[in-house]
């Protein structure tokens, strides 16, 4: 059986989740990343998506995230997220309403890299809807 190990899913507004974990899978910007016990130290940055951890009893359980930091010890993970709710409180009119906005700052953007950056969320926010979706 696999050895668990703590993680936590922090918010600006609260913190969402601190337990112990045998799994979490995170969408970390150069890819999905699977940590477990004894990971490598590793920081990086997440994008929009969503974040499965499985408990001890083998349970999976879902966390929406719009971006943040994954900091991963040999000890423990901890993911400061921009913004994060539970898979079922996500709210289709929120997510819409990112969507817009993305849509509208590539529309606006004035130069290579901010309509490159906005074309990159756009893209990661409509994955995110498909990926609620399915779930």
């Amino acid at each position: 059986m696999a050895e668990a190990f703590q993680f936590e899913l922090v918010s600006p507004e609260r913190l969402l989740l601190s337990e112990q974990v045998i799994e979490v899978v995170v969408p970390g910007t150069e890819g999905y990343m699977t940590v477990m016990a004894h990971h490598a130290p590793l920081m990086a940055t997440v994008k929009p998506g969503v974040v499965t951890v499985k408990t001890p009893d083998g349970k999976p359980d879902s966390y929406v995230v719009f971006g943040g930091f994954v900091d991963v010890t040999p000890d423990g993970c901890t993911l400061l997220a921009e913004s994060a709710v539970h898979v079922t409180d996500i709210k289709a009119d929120e997510l819409q309403r990112r969507i817009q906005d993305a849509k509208e700052d590539f529309e606006d953007a004035t130069t290579r890299e901010d309509r490159a950056k906005a074309e990159d969320l756009l893209g990661q926010l409509t994955t995110l809807e498909e990926a609620i979706k399915a779930a």
